[in-house]
């Protein structure tokens, strides 16, 4: 049996979950096994139905005191008990902040391997390619471990439905949980950014050094606005102040996803493309036919942004 952490946060679960269950359900059947889920700090009947949604057989469902919001420390503690009790093939989590933090700290506590960020799984011998740095680079590893501890890269997978959804069963994991595991859990949240975030937006518009100045985005916020989507920036625009941190794309900053990335002005530095590799479809928009961002578009524009990114905000107005 492969197992699948589902991540979650108060009852809304995030695309890395869904990304692990779709990449999951691949894996099992290479495996030969039947997928399960394990749902941590919620018996969810929406979550459990998303599961099945996307092929889990079964969901293991964990109820604690500690357990009342996330905490890694917690959450790993189950996941290894989980390990000891229910006794599965492999165990997989989405490549998130979060699906990487609790599957190391169940890999410390059984004392055996974890492999992050993985884009491909051979379960014959258990050898893997992985990301490396960022995505700078790839990595063919091998584990040998009696029960695997994996994470699929972000984004690696698109997430899908399964083609038969299931109603999975439903069983309730009782757990020991030391009341000191909650001196790492979320206590509160505040909100940066309400609606569409970077991370989540269909479209983002891109832009780079090439853009000039903080004033001259005003065109790149307008497009953003018209299509639905968010402004997005490389490192050398908040190296020089012109948008903040949180705009950022790359491996220092945001990693995104959307349906398309308009780069405008953008070089395409490694460190750039480290974030921006998981969207969809790139339309780059660049004097240099040269650029590193132009030869990995899908579609490129040779041209001046400022005067590209007008014509086709004018268009889209007059197409309304």
């Amino acid at each position: 049996m492969l197992l699948v952490i589902l991540e979650h946060d108060r009852g809304a679960m995030p695309e890395a979950a869904r990304e692990a269950l779709t990449f999951g359900r691949t894996l099992a059947e290479r495996m030969g096994v039947p997928m399960h889920a394990a749902l941590i700090g919620s018996e969810d009947a929406a979550l459990v139905a998303e599961a099945g949604g996307h092929g889990a057989t079964r969901v293991h469902t964990v109820v604690h005191p500690v357990l009342e919001d996330f905490g890694p420390e917690a959450w790993g503690e189950v996941i290894a008990a989980m390990v000891g009790g229910l006794e599965p093939d492999a165990v997989l989590a989405g490549g998130s902040d979060r699906g990487n933090e609790v599957l190391a700290q169940a890999a410390a506590r059984l004392d055996i391997p974890f492999v992050a960020n993985c884009l491909d799984i051979d379960p014959a011998d258990w050898s893997i390619t992985r990301i490396q740095w960022g995505g700078s680079l790839l990595e063919d590893v091998t584990v040998s471990a009696e029960v695997p501890l994996l994470t699929c890269g972000l984004h690696a997978v698109a997430a899908e439905a399964a083609q038969s959804p299931t109603e999975p069963a439903v069983d309730v994991f009782e757990v020991d949980l030391d009341p000191a595991l909650s001196r790492t859990v979320v206590r509160d949240r505040v909100v940066l950014s309400a609606g569409v975030t970077l991370s989540t937006a269909p479209v983002v518009v891109g832009g780079g050094r090439g853009v000039g100045s903080a004033e001259s985005f005003a065109p790149l916020e307008e497009l953003a606005g018209l299509l639905g989507g968010k402004v997005g920036c490389s490192r050398a625009v908040t190296n020089n102040g012109w948008r903040p941190h949180a705009d950022q794309v790359g491996q220092t900053g945001t990693r995104i996803a959307p349906e398309i990335y308009i780069a405008s002005g953008i070089s395409g530095a490694i460190q750039h493309w480290v974030g921006a590799m998981g969207s969809k479809h790139i339309l780059a928009i660049n004097l240099d036919p040269e650029a590193n961002i132009v030869q990995k578009a899908d579609w490129a524009v040779i041209g001046d942004l400022h005067e590209v990114i007008p014509a086709i905000a004018a268009e889209i107005r007059s197409r309304r």
